[in-house]
């Protein structure tokens, strides 16, 4: 067992949030893979049920990794998990490079070292994500997201979609220290804070299937799918700066809100197919 604690200045410090998802978190740790002294997982624990537990934690894995656990009592969703990590990180590390994974999720071996070489020959981008598969746990079925790479045009996708799917990005820690997720978007806070990077920053997408996206049928992203396309709505009209692509995007979402989420996932899953 390492003691993270004696690590001060990471290159990564690897943001997830947990709530009620062991299963998942150990899945997600075990497909990290990054010098081990030069990385900490901090695992966000949003009130589960049974605690995570930092020495059992280690026990189930499969790899050498640092891992802390900032604990919170009371689940108060994962808007306000994602900021106390935040807090947590500026706080207790000064990384180079913050990064997000969600339970369940898994990483290419080499995303972690392809997105620290990426910043590294790039100085003047912060904020990369990458492509993604998104998988269904329970068919198996799968399909690749896909999405413009240069700032310019993902500015511009960004009144259609959030180009930046949450567990594929890394950040520069200096750079957006003070960035949090805004609390006026319930289930699209990502959305919110990469449009205002998108914004004030120079952003990018590298152009590999870096990350596995799970999608749960029964989870949290499809029961409240319609209260995250209201605040996807919101989040467009507050950031977008052109009235006419807010108005097409406007378009699309309303669209989105008529059609069943099993029925876009098919057709993506038809269209995108993996």
């Amino acid at each position: 067992m390492f003691d993270d604690t004696k690590i001060s200045a990471p290159d990564i410090c690897v943001l997830i949030p947990c709530y009620n998802d062991t299963r998942g978190l150990i899945v997600s740790i075990n497909s990290i893979h990054y010098y081990t002294a030069k990385l900490v997982v901090l695992v966000v624990d949003d009130g589960s049920a049974e605690p995570v537990n930092k020495e059992w934690l280690y026990k189930q894995l499969s790899i050498t990794v640092n891992i802390m656990v900032l604990s919170i009592n009371q689940n108060a969703g994962i808007t306000n998990a994602l900021n106390k990590g935040l807090e947590y990180i500026y706080t207790h590390y000064q990384p180079r490079y913050i990064a997000r994974l969600d339970c369940g999720d898994t990483c290419s071996p080499d995303r972690f070292y392809r997105q620290a070489a990426f910043f590294e020959n790039n100085p003047s981008i912060d904020l990369v994500g990458s492509w993604c598969y998104f998988n269904n746990r329970l068919t198996g079925s799968s399909y690749k997201f896909t999405t413009p790479t240069q700032h310019n045009a993902i500015r511009q996708s960004m009144y259609f979609r959030n180009v930046f799917i949450h567990p594929t990005v890394m950040w520069r820690a200096a750079a957006l220290k003070e960035a949090r997720y805004p609390g006026l978007y319930p289930h699209a806070e990502d959305y919110g804070l990469f449009y205002d990077i998108v914004l004030n920053k120079k952003a990018a997408i590298i152009n590999e299937f870096l990350v596995t996206c799970d999608i749960n049928p029964q989870g949290i992203s499809f029961k409240n799918r319609f209260q995250q396309l209201v605040s996807r709505l919101h989040v467009i009209r507050d950031y977008g700066t052109s009235k006419w692509w807010i108005a097409a995007g406007t378009v699309k979402l309303l669209l989105l809100m008529a059609l069943p989420h099993q029925m876009v996932f098919n057709i993506k899953n038809r269209l995108f197919k993996a």
